[in-house]
């Protein structure tokens, strides 16, 4: 497996089955699922680990400075179209199928979660295991804008400081949406979940369920440090350019 500037070694990582519900037989560089294999050596290494730990306190911390002012204008938008709250949280699952509570800068009506049923025919996926609406109309006015250049996830630096999320990784599910995987799927929680990561760069929102399985699991393969400056480096052109977001 490479990336673009790299051929990674890659190392053997044995499978299981995993069990959300049940104790989870995931850790970080070890990851198990009924009769799959995934190789990465650089999950298994120390040095691998702690650069990647430094790199997301560091760059949550730069993240928090630069792009706050940016945060606070997107928090008084929606105080101005919508009142408060203006931070949105919501249970997600991460590494080892453990949940976590992520923030964001809200874009929708305040009632949107009880209207989920009223979008579900809406999705843009034909495939329930992710919800991607176009036009989506929880939507504030305000709130397309925010989602199309990803300015409601930046309060995620805070949950990357925390150490709940990492900058690379793939995104975190909804407990709803992991209840409908396969166990193929579950290779996506092998891993801490991140801000950004190949789908992202590919397409966001226009890439199917099934694709951005894939990619997460050619991250995996592919995990480095060059790899995650690659995704990093790739990741600002691919969010100005707006693309993909739903």
């Amino acid at each position: 497996m490479s990336t673009d500037a790299a051929t990674i070694e890659l190392g053997t990582l044995e499978i299981a089955s995993y069990d959300r519900d049940s104790e989870s037989s995931y850790s970080e560089g070890r990851c198990s699922l009924d009769e799959f294999s995934i190789d990465c050596a650089a999950l298994q290494s120390r040095t691998y680990r702690l650069t990647k730990r430094v790199v997301d306190v560091v760059g949550a911390l730069c993240g928090l400075v630069v792009l706050g002012p940016f945060m606070l204008a997107a928090m008084v938008a929606v105080w101005f179209e919508d009142g408060g709250p203006v931070i949105f949280r919501q249970k997600r699952v991460g590494l080892n199928g453990d949940e976590f509570t992520i923030l964001k800068v809200r874009t929708m009506v305040k009632n949107a979660e009880s209207r989920l049923a009223e979008v579900a025919a809406l999705n843009h996926h034909d495939d329930q295991r992710t919800l991607k609406v176009k036009n989506d109309p929880r939507m504030l006015r305000c709130g397309r804008l925010l989602r199309k250049y990803s300015v409601d996830e930046f309060p995620q630096l805070i949950n990357v400081l925390r150490g709940d999320m990492t900058i690379v990784g793939p995104r975190p599910p909804l407990p709803r949406e992991v209840d409908l995987y396969d166990a193929e799927d579950h290779v996506r929680l092998m891993v801490k979940p991140g801000l950004t990561c190949y789908w992202q760069i590919m397409g966001r929102g226009e890439i199917p369920f099934k694709q951005m399985v894939s990619l997460d699991r050619r991250y995996i393969e592919d995990a480095s440090s060059l790899t995650d400056l690659i995704v990093i480096t790739k990741t600002f052109p691919a969010l100005l350019k707006g693309s993909g977001a739903h």
